[in-house]
């Protein structure tokens, strides 16, 4: 038999159409041809199950071989084969009017496209100048056929002297594509792609060490498990099993936290096994590592359409034939089954969490560091993970003891709610910069949250809004006695014009810090308490954390840190300061005094008397009054400002507290440190 023809198309050649819209990149031919092999003898063993195939099986290895020399690559099965007229009928007849009607029948339906027979196998175009097909039938009376095509609709039917059942597909591999001629090119392919296929696949043969060299024994080379683990039944897997299949698949990893086998066959068919890594404060470095595999045949490790985004911080492998091997983006996210698969792996992953968290709390704890960035992540992304979470999320206090939320909200509601009903959560989110602060929470009998995780600070915006009259509040936001308000304010036992002057003294004795800003304010904080301390608005600090993760926020980032130093009027050092600035400053400071309340009274006469008038209308004489009175009120306030200093300067108390209130929140560096150490040594001598 001698035949020629044209495959069944109109286009002048639809190959280019076929490669630009089945396939992303060149290597991807190799899985297409061997899961084709591996099909032809799956193929064989069933019709021999059937008892439509009597014949012997034998040796049903899948094999992969190189011809350097003849620019060859070839991939031989024994399975099914082909007669010359399955070969017409699913090789060449790609029966479509055009390309654009190739296109337009397929495009709601991208998984016909690699189901469609055949095609799959045109893939080998991308890198073959040639294709050559040796093919016999398993059906008795048949006879070898060789299928010969150069990648173009023309091709050749001929009879062959192929003897064994089976089917030899033979690449001449173009000239721009030599590397698919390389034993290692191949070979890391195989691996990547054929890695778990069901049927054996040999490439070459084993090597040893040798007389000094890498010998070839008589052993196969057989680069696949056709039996991995996820095809197995759980029951009959030990712990082992599962850690040893993890080290094949991640060698460099730690050993996993646990792992969730996932086996179900309606209303979608779904194997595989997924692992909790020992996830680290970086989310992305452990993305990607989730194999999807259909049928054993690898697909990608890009799961982020088929998983929801929190659970690609997994690590194992997904199979499933209902997600189609070649489709785009926008159709995963639109077909059902995926977003079935997605569902039921949140489920899963949500019911074995919450199973360990019943059954052995204990070692849940001694793992919640490194489950709570993932659990997190979970609870953020996703409103319903969130609603299965909150039940075996955890709290750690600043004691390293665990919570579940009802269990801490049930321990701080008696001591830690406001006066106006709100529960007040305290936390720190450095132990160690954060002690004092910590330390005066505990004195007043409150609990302290540690909330140091990378995600913790949006946690916090989440939980505020799903806990009923609740809020989170950092130690170091506010005075002790403003963290949690119990009753009205008490009236300050520090006069206005006392507070204003202290106030003015410190001001003028802060060293400048880069992208940073303070007020200075008097509060009654108890003669125990610390003299002078530096608290952060909850609110701005809050905004400048997020600005660091969550695009459109980056203004927040760019502001000044705001703090407020508060001067305890209790204690004893800030009252021998404020006794010493009254009679040292009060005949300096009191016409200074006087000139300013003259000047403001003259201010807002003038103000009065301008009320009804819009400044266009205000004459050269009123707007010259008015430049008069705001120059000389400037004028006294830098008088004032002046005083202050010189005291500040004067008094070694004022910069010694300031910088012990900087030292401690981490905010006291270069010259101004070396002042203080020199000034500590200056005040121990005496």
């Amino acid at each position: 038999m001698n035949q020629k023809g044209n495959i069944g198309i109109t286009t002048e050649n639809i190959f280019p159409v076929i490669k630009k819209f089945l396939y992303s990149d060149h290597e991807i031919f190799l899985r297409e041809i061997v899961s084709n092999a591996v099909d032809a003898t799956q193929k064989l063993k069933t019709l021999a199950m059937k008892g439509e195939f009597k014949g012997e099986l034998g040796d049903l290895t899948v094999r992969v071989s190189i011809d350097k020399e003849a620019g060859t690559l070839t991939i031989s099965d024994r399975g099914i084969g082909m007669t010359a007229e399955e070969i017409d009928r699913y090789i060449n007849q790609i029966a479509f009017s055009g390309a654009n009607d190739f296109l337009e029948k397929y495009k709601e339906d991208a998984a016909a496209i690699i189901g469609h027979f055949g095609l799959g196998f045109y893939s080998s175009f991308m890198v073959a100048d040639r294709v050559d097909i040796l093919t016999h039938s398993y059906r008795e009376e048949s006879h070898g056929v060789k299928w010969t095509c150069d990648g173009s609709p023309a091709f050749e039917i001929s009879d062959c002297e192929k003897e064994d059942r089976g089917t030899d597909i033979v690449l001449h591999i173009s000239e721009d594509c030599k590397e698919f001629l390389e034993k290692n090119k191949i070979q890391e392919l195989l691996r990547k792609y054929c890695r778990f296929l069901p049927i054996e696949i040999a490439f070459g043969k084993k090597t040893e060490w040798k007389d000094g060299k890498e010998v070839d024994t008589d052993k196969d080379n057989i680069i696949n498990d056709p039996n991995p683990l996820w095809t197995k039944q759980p029951s009959s897997l030990k712990d082992e099993d599962y850690k040893k299949f993890y080290r094949d698949l991640y060698p460099m990893s730690d050993e996993p936290l646990f792992w969730i086998h996932l086996n179900v066959d309606y209303p979608f068919h779904l194997t595989g096994v997924l692992y909790f890594p020992r996830i680290k404060n970086n989310i992305d470095i452990h993305r990607n590592k989730i194999q999807l595999y259909c049928n054993q045949v690898f697909v990608t490790d890009q799961v982020e359409n088929i998983v929801p985004d929190f659970l690609t911080l997994l690590h194992g492998v997904i199979d499933s034939p209902d997600i189609p091997l070649n489709v785009s983006r926008s159709y995963l996210q639109s077909d059902s089954n995926v977003k079935k698969i997605s569902t039921y792996i949140t489920k899963k992953v949500a019911d074995r969490l919450q199973s360990i968290f019943k059954s052995d709390r204990k070692d849940f704890e001694s793992k919640w560091e490194d489950l709570k960035l993932f659990i997190h992540y979970g609870m953020l992304s996703q409103e319903d993970f969130y609603e299965k979470a909150k039940n075996f999320s955890l709290f750690t206090d600043v004691k390293g003891a665990h919570f579940t939320y009802d269990e801490y909200r049930d321990l701080i509601k008696a001591q830690q709610t406001d006066k106006d009903g709100n529960l007040i959560y305290l936390y720190a989110t450095d132990k160690e910069e954060q002690y004092t602060y910590m330390e005066a929470a505990e004195a007043k009998g409150y609990s302290v949250l540690l909330l140091d995780g990378q995600l913790d600070t949006a946690m916090v915006g989440l939980l505020e809004q799903k806990f009923e009259k609740s809020r989170f509040t950092r130690v170091d936001s506010d005075v002790i006695d403003r963290l949690i308000v119990k009753e009205e304010k008490k009236d300050s036992v520090v006069s206005e014009a006392d507070s204003r002057n202290l106030s003015g003294i410190f001001t003028a004795e802060l060293p400048k810090i880069d992208k940073a800003e303070f007020h200075v304010e008097t509060a009654a904080l108890g003669e125990e308490a610390s003299p002078v301390m530096i608290t952060q608005s909850e609110y701005m600090r809050r905004m400048k954390d997020m600005s660091k993760f969550q695009q459109g926020m980056s203004f927040y980032g760019e502001m000044p840190d705001m703090y407020n130093l508060v001067l305890n009027a209790d204690h004893k050092l800030v009252k021998e300061v404020l006794e010493d600035m009254n009679q040292n400053l009060s005949e300096k400071l009191q016409p200074i005094e006087n000139e300013i309340k003259g000047l403001e009274a003259r201010r807002d006469a003038l103000h009065a008397a301008q009320k009804d008038k819009k400044y266009d209308e205000l004459t050269d004489d009123d707007k010259e009054q008015n430049k008069q009175v705001d120059e000389a009120l400037a004028a006294q306030e830098d008088a004032r400002k002046e005083v202050w200093a010189n005291y500040g300067k004067q008094n070694p108390i004022v910069p010694q507290l300031i910088d012990l209130a900087l030292r401690q929140n981490g905010l006291l560096r270069g010259e101004a440190l070396s002042k203080f150490i020199r000034r500590s040594v200056d005040l121990i001598k005496g």
